[in-house]
């Protein structure tokens, strides 16, 4: 019978299956691991999808925290590693999504400014009052929310250079960006009502 040496009597955890029950199971350790082991894949899709270093930072960090904080990782369903391939491609997607539709408001905002079209007095009108409805939209939002929007959609900057450029956490960013667009949708969304 072989003899049992000190230190050894622990199993080493080796499996990604192991690991996600370790974590579920309050040993942060395990996250360290799986995060060594599949944080490339997950960066790489990431920035594949975003196509920016910073943003593909963030979703690889907002990823494994999703894995630590829910159980939604069936093992049963399939491999770890294809279960974050297919959350970051989800998560990436949505972000692109969100941004363009964004940028895609904030672009026909700033297109209905910038037009100095001779029409009709109606339609001057018209215009004048959409411009202010916009105007009054954005001046109920709170000066950060309203710096942070113009910072991501008139500078193009990501969450994350926000964050550094005002000093503040990238959750604070996240939230007021967040608070702020939905402010801005439920005021547009009444006035057209």
């Amino acid at each position: 019978m072989p003899s049992e040496q000190p230190g050894n009597t622990e199993k080493l955890i080796q499996t990604d299956v192991e690991l996600y029950r370790a974590l579920q199971a309050g040993q942060d350790v395990a996250l360290g691991i799986l995060y060594d082991r599949h944080a490339g894949l997950v960066y790489g899709i990431a920035l594949k999808i975003l196509g920016h270093p910073q943003e593909a930072e963030d979703l690889t960090q907002d990823v494994f925290l999703k894995l630590a904080q829910s159980s939604s990782y069936d093992p049963s369903r399939g491999s770890l590693r294809t279960f974050l391939a297919i959350l970051t491609r989800s998560r990436a997607i949505d972000r692109v999504r969100s941004r363009s539709k964004a940028r895609e408001f904030f672009g026909q905002w700033r297109d209905s400014e910038a037009e100095h079209v001779t029409d009709s007095l109606f339609e001057q009108v018209f215009r004048s009052e959409q411009s202010q409805e916009v105007q009054a939209a954005l001046s109920q939002l709170s000066d950060t929310q309203q710096q942070i929007l113009h910072m991501a959609y008139y500078d193009g900057l990501s969450q994350s250079e926000i964050a550094k450029q005002l000093e503040i956490p990238l959750g604070t960013v996240k939230a007021r960006a967040r608070r702020g667009l939905l402010k801005l949708r439920q005021t547009l969304t009444d006035y057209i009502r």
